[in-house]
């Protein structure tokens, strides 16, 4: 590891954090409205309207985080960003295919006429589904360290899954904070049906790190480290618990107009997101492709680095101030999206 008092060993771990924080953000905030364009199918077409408004000023600046993502690994790692991408690059172009298609049904949905409008809601589902898929495969081909075996394979495809589940949940979440009435009570029915991918994601991911890497298997099961991460399984498993204990009293809640604890799914989702993301980056630190390359291996000159990082200090602010500034204003209950 190099010193750690020079740009060298510092920038690195600077840029990795702020490329990590982007990937947490976008897969939490892109991540609840990819999952409201994957209900559209289940959802009633009078109730199209007010999902479209539940995430209608958000889902636009949502992917900034994934362009910001993206941006630090290909300035920052360019020989990871090389590496990565050449691995994935059907999966991110039938990612940005959905994401594409996915932006233009948005905007055509509110102009078409009701006769094209159900031909723009099944594109704006088949969008969403389509970046949500690709998304799970890339995790799940990353994780697997890019292997090429059928298994390796067979766990992208179960990550391509859990990860579409996980975004459904986290859609289904946000629409129990803010809708009321048939669409809450529907989105507390969609959330358990979420809540099982994501199990299953995590439970996945977990088990198969520690087999991949011997390095990994040690960073968590020898001691002293298999008692100081004790916590981490334990408050996920917390989270579940609650999770599902308040889905499972919510109908009865909301059937009475009491709104109390509404919020509790979506948070605790968060939570679970937040823990499983952070066992994930301390298994692969310091490398950013699992025991092959190391966020000093692959990084940038510092000199260019610098020049970056400076940018990203005026700009990492403005994206997180914007960002709360927008969910401040457009809180409360979503409304039909409207244009007049």
């Amino acid at each position: 590891m190099p010193d750690l008092a020079t740009p060298a060993g510092w920038l690195p771990l600077a840029f990795m954090a702020v490329m990590g924080l982007a990937i947490l953000a976008y897969v939490i905030l892109d991540g609840f409205d990819l999952g409201v364009g994957i209900l559209f199918p289940a959802a009633p077409k009078e109730a199209h309207d007010r999902m479209i408004g539940a995430i209608g000023p958000f889902w636009d600046a949502n992917e900034t985080w994934l362009v910001l993502g993206i941006g630090v690994l290909l300035v920052a790692f360019p020989k990871a960003h090389g590496e990565i991408l050449g691995a994935l690059y059907l999966p991110v172009a039938i990612m940005l295919g959905g994401l594409i298609l996915r932006g233009v049904a948005f905007d055509f949905r509110a102009k078409a006429g009701s006769d094209q409008r159900a031909l723009w809601d099944r594109a704006f589902f088949f969008g969403s589904l389509l970046a949500a898929l690709a998304q799970g495969w890339m995790l799940g081909r990353f994780v697997a360290g890019f292997a090429s075996e059928p298994l390796a394979y067979l766990f992208a495809a179960l990550i391509a899954l859990a990860l579409t589940g996980t975004y459904v949940l986290l859609g289904a979440t946000w629409l129990i904070v803010k809708t009321e009435g048939a669409l809450q009570q529907d989105a507390v029915r969609w959330a358990k049906a979420g809540f099982w991918w994501m199990l299953i994601g995590i439970l996945a991911i977990s088990a198969t790190t520690p087999l991949i890497s011997e390095r990994i298997f040690a960073r968590w099961f020898s001691l002293p480290y298999l008692v100081l991460l004790a916590p981490i399984p334990f408050t996920t498993g917390l989270l579940f618990f609650i999770l599902w204990r308040s889905l499972k009293r919510l109908p009865k809640r909301l059937s009475e107009g009491n709104e109390y604890g509404a919020w509790v799914p979506f948070a605790a989702t968060i939570g679970i997101l937040f823990l499983a993301f952070y066992g994930l980056a301390y298994s692969l630190f310091p490398y950013v492709i699992i025991d092959r390359m190391t966020i000093w291996e692959a990084a940038a000159a510092p000199e260019s680095l610098f020049i970056v990082f400076v940018g990203a200090l005026v700009v990492l602010p403005m994206i997180i101030a914007y960002t709360a500034f927008v969910y401040r204003i457009f809180r409360g209950k979503a409304e039909p999206l409207s244009y007049s």
